[in-house]
């Protein structure tokens, strides 16, 4: 039985994820996401909002088996805590490829029992990033086509409060 970890900041979770996602579930029986507190970048939702959106956004797409977590400190160190055989990763452009590939073999230096496998992304979804959502739908801009209703839903009401 192998089972993997998709770990990210998921501030919020896109169809870029997803595409990921759906396609890392073919190959691994057991999936979880990961979501990190990352101290060096300052997320619009908090941990536990990217827990609860991407929650739901889960149930919205109709992905049922994926267990959705959270974690601070090492990747690696979540990923033997929850006994999983491999990270997936997501790559959109070749700076995408240089940073993994950095952190893949720092992680096999830490336990290289643990694979990382690399899924390129749709080429629909090459330009998307969490970022790119948050500033077009905070500009008033239209953001369906990136995100699920749920996400967006919850920029909407994030974004309200903060005027």
């Amino acid at each position: 039985m192998s089972s993997a970890i998709y770990p990210g900041s998921f501030d919020p979770i896109t169809y870029g994820h997803i595409d990921i996602l759906r396609r890392a579930k073919k190959l691994f029986s057991r999936l979880l996401i990961a979501i990190v507190a990352n101290p060096n970048k300052a997320p619009l939702f908090s941990v536990s909002e990217r827990v609860g959106i991407t929650k739901e956004t889960l149930a919205e797409v109709k992905i049922c088996g994926v267990e959705v977590i959270s974690y601070d400190g090492l990747l690696i160190e979540c990923a033997k805590v929850n006994g999983v055989d491999a990270i997936v990763r997501g790559l959109r452009a070749n700076s995408d490829f240089d940073y993994e590939f950095q952190m893949a073999l720092t992680n096999r230096d830490l336990d290289s029992e643990i694979e990382t496998v690399f899924f390129m992304t749709a080429g629909k979804y090459s330009f998307l990033s969490s970022s790119i959502v948050k500033e077009v739908k905070h500009y008033g801009g239209e953001v369906s086509s990136f995100v699920p209703k749920t996400v967006e839903d919850a920029l909407a009401r994030k974004f309200e409060s903060l005027e």
